[in-house]
């Protein structure tokens, strides 16, 4: 290997350049972007509710992430269209866009498609030597003319690094491979020496962060120039439901690896506590963990973490055994659920007493109490290491009934035998096998023989060994998005091979929905979604056992409503006509409508509008969810979970608003016109600068609804609420730009102090300023600048629930997506000139606090969402704005009901 001394610094860029070396610090990558990683995101992405994902990201960047990490990996999803089209929309974002983007997929074309669309320099997470050095360098090349860094995981052929000779051996590897013959810019490496939960309730996993440390701190100092990187998130996945202790160990594996040289991770930057501000005692049972410096640590933690959820509640002594004095079945349920072996087999005797067979213990009382574990785990208000505990008290019991099972089978002639041989592997391609451990460890505690073949296991050696053992069932583990089209593959080989055993899915990234709809229907046999390791015996149990017909036939019924539901949800969408939809528009008697003239025609200008004013106006609900805590005001600040820290919030905001209003610091100036217009065909509308209505000064183009509706609903477009030029009815629309100033210079003063709180602060109080200056100058518009509703009275509150006549609709959003619109509005105003906000080539307004939209009066305008459009009126929008088609799909496609 050639060593590289003196090594540039790592420059990253969205529309701000990211410097990384010694001097910047930890570098914090957001991980909630992520398909994969969060819910409420993946959720968003199905729905195609984009313009909340872009939230998402904002938000991430307001908590203080430095890089966000983009990644579609779903199976239902297409993903290099989802890549494509939300890195798109995070670029007309410009407080987002200026951060730069990790382009994060386990698909290479999802990968490619990102970097063909990323602006500045990304990183790309990840490749691998998985399969091979030729595929690895090939990646590389390609990542290197892009332009990106890359992020490199400890994999190679074998699998998975899980031990520190394996990471520092894989990463060497790597590096040697990258630098001299990809000449790769050692610089633009990260090394991902995979960060794995600890606490599982297997000691092989006692020593991961350990490990994990050291291979940080000997990549640092052998590969000159490489930084090193990991998912946070994982190492506290054993405790998820209890924040506490997640933010306690995120805290402190931080706390550790940075000390060891880890220059980034993926983290939820809203999810961290301040290491020094750990309790004492919560900080003494998280480090045994991470450092892995007792052999009790996981169950002490474990134990801990029940009373830090509990909240300090304390149980007293004389109740410590009032479980037992309940049922039988109370008891062991008790018992498995809280992993209590002391009583297990005083408590099976009985049941074994009660019972016609002794496996009918198993198959009764003490599945009914597993199942009761299963609910637990899946709702999150178990942890995996106490299902495993609960696996433990099984194990207690069935082998207290083994030598009576024994026993009964030697008397019956079927002496040897067990429930059942399951064949586990986790698929091709894939090396992630915790959950595949645990399962195992629970179904041979309910005495299963389980024949674990291991990780990458190409599907000719899974059905090979299925036959060798005689297997009655086989399990399919995965982790990553290719996992699933393997699992896929599987199947079609077991009904090539006219295989009959039952297919269990299961691993982080399946989902019932996947399984109904790309697995089951390739094979015959029953296929069955396990959605997690507690759930495995009883499904097993039902597979195996007499009513298995029954259990089956439910499950293919329920798949089948799956699959349908499925098909309406992705299905192709009826549309209407443009020209059927044109003709079923809202209709308006504009015969005896008379529209309200302006006091004043053309457009207006205010410099500096008081702040102690526009403060009275704010909407308090956004600026909670921007640091992520969600409730209506006032109610939050009274909200059981999240009340005081809003109110130590909301107290800090309000601290802060009285400096800026005292000492100016930032300032509100708005533009705004009414000007003579009228509706013409195509769904558009002219602007004229007076009443002779001459020459238009600006023709706007709207959308209209196309999504079949019921006879009788009409097709809205913005369009039907100005009085058509045909009617002779003179009517007014209004334009507008308010921005809120300065609070980019007053945050970048916060940062050069690192007070990134009172920087964050800044910002969200400057969109506050500039919402609630765009609701105030609204209602000055109606009341007085263009007077059509001169007594109104609402209060704030009323006016935020938008109880007023009229409707102020701003381009980009539902029912006007198009952004591009934003140009004829600020030209018509100058609003650069007038007020200095500016649009960047994407159409995202500068200042960032900046709000735009049009005014219509009727008192039939009202909010709409557009909804999904078809390609004729794609095409009749193309050719009104003069645009080629793919330049209309491009701006249009947050609306296209078709794959562009």
């Amino acid at each position: 290997m050639t060593q590289k001394k003196n090594v540039p610094d790592m420059v990253l860029s969205g529309l701000e350049t990211l410097i990384v070396n010694e001097t910047t610090g930890f570098v914090n990558v957001g991980e909630r972007s992520n398909v994969t990683g969060s819910r409420k995101f993946a959720r968003l992405i199905q729905e195609e509710n984009y313009e909340e994902a872009v939230d998402v990201a904002r938000a991430q960047v307001e908590d203080g992430a430095q890089i966000i990490d983009v990644n579609m990996d779903d199976a239902m999803l297409d993903g290099v269209a989802a890549m494509k089209r939300y890195l798109n929309l995070l670029a007309a974002e410009p407080d987002v866009a200026r951060v730069p983007f990790m382009i994060d997929s386990s698909k290479w074309e999802i990968i490619e498609e990102g970097l063909k669309c990323v602006q500045g320099k990304a990183i790309v997470n990840s490749i691998s030597l998985k399969e091979g050095e030729e595929e690895f360098v090939k990646h590389a090349e390609r990542i290197k003319m892009y332009g990106a860094a890359v992020v490199v995981m400890a994999f190679d052929e074998k699998g998975q690094a899980d031990t520190y000779e394996r990471r520092i051996e894989i990463c060497k590897r790597s590096y040697d491979v990258l630098v001299d013959k990809v000449g790769f810019p050692p610089q633009d490496i990260v090394f991902d020496p995979n960060i794995f939960p600890v606490a599982t309730g297997i000691p092989e996993h006692d020593h991961y962060c350990v490990d994990f440390f050291a291979a940080t701190k000997w990549i640092k100092e052998n590969l000159p120039g490489a930084k090193v990187s990991g998912g946070l998130s994982n190492v506290s996945f054993s405790f998820r439901g209890n924040d506490t202790v997640r933010e306690a160990m995120h805290s402190v594996f931080l706390y550790h690896a940075i000390k060891n040289g880890m220059d980034m991770a993926i983290v939820n930057a809203g999810m961290l506590t301040i290491y020094d501000d750990i309790p004492k005692d919560l900080l003494e049972h998280v480090e045994d963990v991470i450092l892995n410096r007792r052999e009790d640590a996981a169950e002490r933690l474990v134990e801990f973490a029940e009373s830090v959820k509990a909240q300090g509640a304390t149980e007293k002594e004389s109740d410590k055994l009032k479980w037992r004095e309940g049922s039988l079945q109370e008891r062991i349920t008790h018992a498995l659920v809280k992993g209590i072996t002391e009583f297990i087999e005083e408590d099976t005797e009985e049941a074994r007493q009660a019972a016609n067979k002794p496996i009918e213990v198993i198959e009764g009382p003490l599945m009914e109490g597993m199942n009761v574990v299963g609910d637990l785990f899946g709702a999150g208000k178990m942890f995996l290491p106490q299902v495993v505990k609960s696996a433990r008290v099984m194990k207690k019991a069935v082998a207290y009934l083994l030598p009576y099972i024994e026993e009964e089978k030697r008397l019956s002639g079927n002496e040897g035998e067990n429930n059942g041989v399951i064949i586990m592997a986790t698929v091709k391609g894939d090396v992630h096998d915790i959950g595949k451990n645990i399962v195992g460890v629970v179904l041979s505690c309910n005495n299963y023989e389980v024949v674990d073949l291991g990780v990458m296991v190409p599907p000719e050696d899974i059905l090979d060994a299925a036959e060798k053992h005689n297997a009655d069932i086989i399990g399919l583990s995965g982790l990553i998005t290719p996992s699933l089209d393997e699992m896929v593959t599987v199947a079609k080989m077991m009904q090539q091979r006219g295989m009959k055993q039952p297919l269990l899915i299961g691993g982080a990234t399946t989902s019932k929905v996947h399984t109904a709809v790309k697995i089951e229907p390739e094979y015959d046999a029953p296929t069955v979604h396990v959605l997690d390791a507690s759930k495995s015996v009883p499904v097993a149990s039902a597979l195996l056992s007499k009513t298995e017909n029954d259990f089956v036939q439910k499950l293919r019924d329920e798949y089948i409503d799956v699959r349908a539901k499925n098909a309406r949800k992705r299905g192709q969408k009826a549309f209407a006509e443009v020209a059927t939809a044109r003709d079923n528009a809202v209709q308006i008697d504009w015969s005896n409508y008379q529209p309200v003239v302006p006091n004043q025609l053309g457009k207006q200008v205010i410099q500096d509008y008081p702040l102690e004013k526009i403060r009275e106006y704010f909407d308090w609900t956004p600026f909670f969810i921007t640091w992520e805590l969600h409730g209506k005001y006032p109610g939050i600040l009274e909200d059981k979970v999240v009340g005081e820290e809003a109110t130590k919030l909301f107290k800090d905001a309000n601290a802060m608003l009285d400096d800026i209003i005292a000492n100016k610091k930032l300032s509100c100036h708005a533009v705004y016109g009414m000007f003579p217009a009228s509706g013409i065909e195509q769904d558009q509308t002219e602007l004229y600068s007076n009443d002779d209505r001459q020459e238009p000064i600006a023709v706007l183009n709207h959308l209209r609804q196309q999504t079949l509706r019921p006879e009788g609903r009409a097709y809205r477009s913005l369009a039907d609420f100005v009085a058509p030029k045909s009617s002779g009815v003179n009517d007014y629309m209004g334009a507008f730009v308010v921005t809120c100033k300065g609070a980019d210079e007053l945050a970048k003063s916060y940062e050069d102090k690192l007070d990134d709180y009172n920087a964050i602060m800044v910002k969200a109080l400057a969109d506050r300023f500039a919402e609630a200056f765009a609701e105030l100058l609204h209602e000055e518009v109606r009341k007085q600048h263009w007077g059509y509703a001169p007594e109104e009275n609402f209060s704030n509150q009323e006016l935020i629930s938008e109880s007023y006549q009229g409707i102020r609709p701003a381009p980009g959003y539902p029912a006007c997506p198009e952004h591009s619109e934003k140009t004829t509005l600020f030209n018509i105003l100058d609003a650069e000139q007038e007020i200095g906000a500016k649009l960047t080539d994407s159409y995202a307004m500068t200042p960032a606090s900046s709000v735009s939209g049009w005014y219509f009066a009727h008192p039939e305008a009202r909010y709409f969402a557009l909804g999904k459009i078809d390609k004729d009126q794609v095409q009749d929008y193309a050719e009104r704005k003069s645009w080629d088609l793919d330049v209309a799909e491009r701006w249009l496609r947050p609306a296209l009901g078709y794959d562009d």
